[in-house]
């Protein structure tokens, strides 16, 4: 369990988390929205270590985090940044290996290397094993820099938008995997998303940022409803449930306001 008490973090006078609390229960994916430079990013660059918090407390298993040993609680942490840029003369399996780099030495052990081509092949990448990473394309990477966090072997897992690069087929596969491995790793799993439908999808726990506050939080069928659109992102929408319970989200042009009628 991740736990936040009381978070404070801001630039001069832009406030991006106010007083902010909230826990984070392994075994879940917990998916964070909200506008354009409402703190998502920030927030996990926070949890992280890499940026200092003027008040508040962040705990992992009732350890606090520790400024003065940021390498203790990194060690936790698989964390893929939103920054996909990869211009190292590489091969994407060397890439991936680097998600252990503590264990690597001159001469790589067969487990490793396994470990490797493994992740890679769960992701349906093992073909592009042996490309310099500098020829793939921004949704290559992605997936590439995915494979690596997993190496990481990680206790809570942070994906900063890791699908914006991705089309259908791999948002499909990342997210899927993802799931699976957070429920069957007991995993804490965070992510920041831009595609609110996504977000409904796959998310076990929403978190709703707006204003440096933590506006609503829950199940998404709970929290995803036309007045919380409204609210956050300042425009019209329909909001249905699949079969499934699954809400989906369908936003309204100006001057189009009929809603859908069917509830699926």
């Amino acid at each position: 369990m991740l736990e936040v008490r009381h978070l404070h973090l801001a630039f001069d006078d832009l406030v991006l988390a106010d007083d902010m609390s909230f826990t984070l229960k392994a075994g879940q994916t917990h998916v964070i929205i909200g506008p354009n430079g409402t703190g998502k990013s920030s927030l996990l660059k926070a949890l992280f270590g890499d940026l200092a918090p003027q008040q508040g407390r962040i705990f992992f298993q009732d350890k606090e985090i520790d400024r003065k040993h940021l390498g203790e609680w990194r060690q936790h942490f698989g964390y893929m940044p939103q920054d996909i840029r990869l211009d190292v003369g590489l091969s994407v399996l060397e890439v991936v290996l680097l998600g252990q780099l503590d264990a690597l030495s001159l001469k790589l052990g067969d487990s490793l290397l396994e470990e490797a081509l493994g992740a890679l092949n769960q992701i349906g990448l093992v073909h592009l094993a042996n490309r310099d990473v500098r020829t793939l394309s921004g949704g290559q990477c992605q997936m590439v820099l995915f494979a690596q966090a997993l190496m990481r072997q990680p206790k809570i897992l942070m994906l900063d938008e890791p699908v914006s690069a991705l089309d259908l087929h791999f948002q499909q596969v990342m997210l899927d995997h993802l799931d699976s491995q957070t429920k069957a790793k007991d995993w804490v799993s965070v992510m920041v998303l831009h595609d609110l439908n996504l977000a409904a999808q796959y998310a076990d726990n929403l978190l709703v940022l707006k204003g440096g506050k933590l506006v609503a939080h829950g199940a998404p069928k709970d929290v995803l409803t036309p007045q919380l659109v409204k609210a956050v992102y300042g425009v019209k929408a329909d909001v249905i449930l699949d079969s499934a319970g699954v809400p989906f989200i369908r936003t309204q042009r100006n001057g189009h306001e009929a809603p859908l009628a069917a509830v699926v």
